[in-house]
This record gives structure tokens, C-alpha cells and sequence, in this order.
């Protein structure tokens, strides 16, 4: 790959790498898991990246790029995490540190949203994230209606797992 196409992702991973460090988040229960998958989901995102037409914005396919590795390698879990290492891949981006404070008061959240399944986890990840519905359906996949359905349930089932 070229120079100015490595440069241009590079650009667009530091400016959104957040969101990777939040599905991770979500998809992991340690720091070594979080770094892995944080690895993993890079090198999808490298290498999808020359597909990326920008039809929609970067953010919004990183998203689904992101998750979908996060899920896949979620479910392939019980054969465990299969990475690769990120010394094949020639740059690096520096990562940023979560706020410990702000950790603790997510921590309940996140611990709820861990007993959720793959998809309802992407479905409050997006909504947590501000996105529409019509954002959260081109993401997943699926339609709008079905996107707002689903998260009506999703909501009902944190809060019957947040007040029990």
C-alpha cells in the first residue's frame, strides 16, 4: 500500500480510535483481552481499509468493521482469541488511556451490558454513542424498525439486570 493511503487511515484510526477502546470495553473482561482485541480489530481495519469507498463516513464503517470482529472473535471464543501480531503491520498509533475515574462510574453499566448478547451489546454500544436508528440499522445491518424494537428490549432487560 502507498505512503498517502497508510497516512490517511493512520489519521482517521487516532481520530476514532476511541470507539475501538469502547467495544473492546464491551467485549472484554481484562486489560491483555482489551489490547488483543484492540490489535485485531487494527489489523481488520487495515486491511479492509482499501475497500473503503466512503460512502459513508468513517466512523460509520469502522464501526462495522469493529464490531463485526468483535463479535466473530467473540463467538470463536470457546476455541480461543486467534491475533495476529502487530509487528507485521508497519505503523503504529498511539493509544489512549481511559480515565480511571470514569471507569468506576461505567463499570455497573458495562457489567449489565456484558450479560447481554452480541447483538444487543452493539445495538446499546451505537445507542450509548449517539447514534439514530437509522445510523444503528445501516450499522447492523438490519432495519430501522427492527433496530428500535430491539433496543426497546434491550432497555427492558438492563433494567430488570440493573434492579433486580
Amino acid at each position: 500500500m502507498n505512503k498517502e493511503l497508510e497516512h490517511q487511515f493512520v489519521t482517521h484510526l487516532e481520530k476514532h480510535q476511541n470507539i475501538v477502546h469502547k467495544i473492546c470495553r464491551i467485549y472484554t473482561n481484562d486489560q491483555a483481552s482489551h489490547n488483543d482485541l484492540f490489535q485485531e480489530i487494527t489489523i481488520q481495519l487495515w486491511k479492509a481499509y482499501p475497500k473503503f469507498r466512503g460512502d459513508a463516513k468513517f466512523s460509520t464503517w469502522m464501526y462495522r468493521v469493529a464490531l463485526n470482529t468483535a463479535i466473530t472473535l467473540y463467538r470463536k471464543k470457546k476455541r480461543g482469541i486467534q491475533t495476529q501480531d502487530i509487528d507485521t503491520v508497519h505503523f503504529r498509533v498511539p493509544i489512549d488511556e481511559y480515565n480511571h475515574e470514569i471507569e468506576q462510574q461505567l463499570k455497573l453499566l458495562y457489567d449489565a451490558v456484558k450479560e447481554l448478547n452480541d447483538i444487543e451489546k452493539a445495538l446499546v454500544f451505537l445507542y450509548l454513542e449517539d447514534k439514530n436508528y437509522k445510523e444503528i440499522s445501516e450499522t447492523l445491518g438490519i432495519s430501522e424498525v427492527n433496530a428500535r424494537v430491539k433496543m426497546n428490549r434491550v432497555k427492558t432487560k438492563l433494567k430488570n439486570i440493573l434492579n433486580p
